[in-house]
C-alpha cells in the first residue's frame, strides 16, 4: 500500500462532514492539513475524489466508491475498539477454567460466585479431569487457568500454591477407632482411596513408600465426596482432605484419626501459560483468589 492509512482516516472524516474544516476540527489538525493530505491521496490514487463548492466538498463518483470501501474497513476497526475496550472493562468475553470436581466444590465456588457478581457479561467454563490432563489443557490453550494438586512441575507453565491443604484418616461415628494410629496400622485397616490417576493418590503412595510402607485399600474410588461418604457408613477408613471434610467432620458424620505423626501438608495450585499476558478476566479471578 503506497498511501499512509491516516490518509483514509482523512478522507473519511471530510466525506462523512463534507467539509475541511469540520474534519480538521474532529481530527484536531489545521484545515490546510487536511487540504494536502486529499491532495497526496489524489496524486497517489490518480483520482480526483472531491468536487470543491461553496458549502464544502461532495465526494465524486469515483471518490463515492472509494468511500464505501473506506467506510467499511472504519466500521470495523472502530467495531475492534470497542470490543477491546469492554474486555479491558470486563464488560465481555470468557474465562475458561480447569479444576476438579472437589476443588471447585470446596474451593473455588466463592471466588467463582464473587466473580459473576462482580463481572456478569464475562462468560464462565469450566473443564474437569485429572490434574495433569487440567495442565495439558492449558499448555494447548483449552483452558486459561488450571487448579490442580502439587505436587506438579512443567518447564511451561507458571505453577503457584494458593491454599494448604492437610490429608487425614477418616472414619465413621461408631466405628470402632483407636487413641493413636501409626503408620504401619493405618496400612492394616480396610482402607478407601481415590483411584490411582489422581495426584492425591500419588503424594498418599510416595509418602508411605519414603517408610517402605505399600498401601492395599480395598475400595477405590473417582470423587472425593464417595470417600467422606463411604467412610460415614463403616466401609473402611478412608483419606480425605481436611478442608474440604469439614461439614461431615463438624456434623459428626465421620471423625478423624489420630495419625502420628501426620501427613505432611501440601497444596492446591493454580498454574497458567508462563510466557502468555492472561486475559482481564483471568487477572480478575486470580486477583479475586489472591485476596487483591
Amino acid at each position: 500500500m503506497k498511501t499512509k492509512l491516516d490518509y483514509y482516516r482523512i478522507f473519511y472524516e471530510t466525506a462523512r462532514y463534507e467539509s475541511f474544516s469540520k474534519a480538521a476540527k474532529n481530527l484536531f489538525i489545521s484545515q490546510s492539513a487536511i487540504s494536502q493530505c486529499i491532495h497526496q491521496l489524489e496524486e497517489d490514487l490518480n483520482t480526483k475524489l472531491f468536487t470543491r463548492t461553496r458549502r464544502g466538498v461532495t465526494l465524486t463518483k469515483e471518490g463515492k466508491l472509494l468511500f464505501s470501501k473506506v467506510e467499511s474497513a472504519m466500521d470495523s476497526i472502530m467495531q475492534g475498539e470497542t470490543i477491546l475496550a469492554r474486555l479491558n472493562h470486563l464488560d465481555s468475553g470468557s474465562l475458561i477454567i480447569a479444576a476438579a470436581d472437589t476443588i471447585t466444590n470446596h474451593y473455588l465456588l466463592p471466588y467463582l460466585e464473587k466473580f459473576h457478581t462482580l463481572y456478569p457479561n464475562i462468560r464462565i467454563e469450566m473443564a474437569n479431569s485429572y490434574s495433569y490432563e487440567m495442565l495439558r489443557l492449558v499448555k494447548e490453550g483449552t483452558a486459561e487457568l488450571a487448579f490442580i494438586n502439587l505436587p506438579a512441575e512443567d518447564d511451561e507453565l507458571v505453577i503457584e500454591p494458593c491454599l494448604d491443604i492437610h490429608d487425614i484418616f477418616v472414619a465413621g461415628a461408631d466405628y470402632d477407632t483407636k487413641k493413636e494410629y501409626s503408620w504401619t496400622d493405618i496400612k492394616n485397616e480396610p482402607l478407601i482411596l481415590i483411584e490411582k490417576k489422581s495426584v492425591s493418590r500419588t503424594y498418599l503412595d510416595e509418602e508411605f513408600k519414603k517408610k517402605n510402607i505399600k498401601l492395599e485399600p480395598h475400595i477405590e474410588v473417582a470423587a472425593h465426596e464417595v470417600l467422606l461418604r463411604f467412610a460415614s457408613i463403616h466401609l473402611g477408613i478412608s483419606c480425605v482432605v481436611e478442608e474440604f471434610s469439614e461439614e461431615e467432620l463438624k456434623s459428626g458424620k465421620v471423625k478423624k484419626l489420630n495419625l502420628t505423626p501426620p501427613l505432611p501438608h501440601r497444596s492446591i495450585a493454580y498454574a497458567h501459560l508462563k510466557h502468555n499476558t492472561l486475559s482481564k478476566p483471568a487477572q480478575a479471578f486470580l486477583e479475586l483468589i489472591k485476596g487483591k
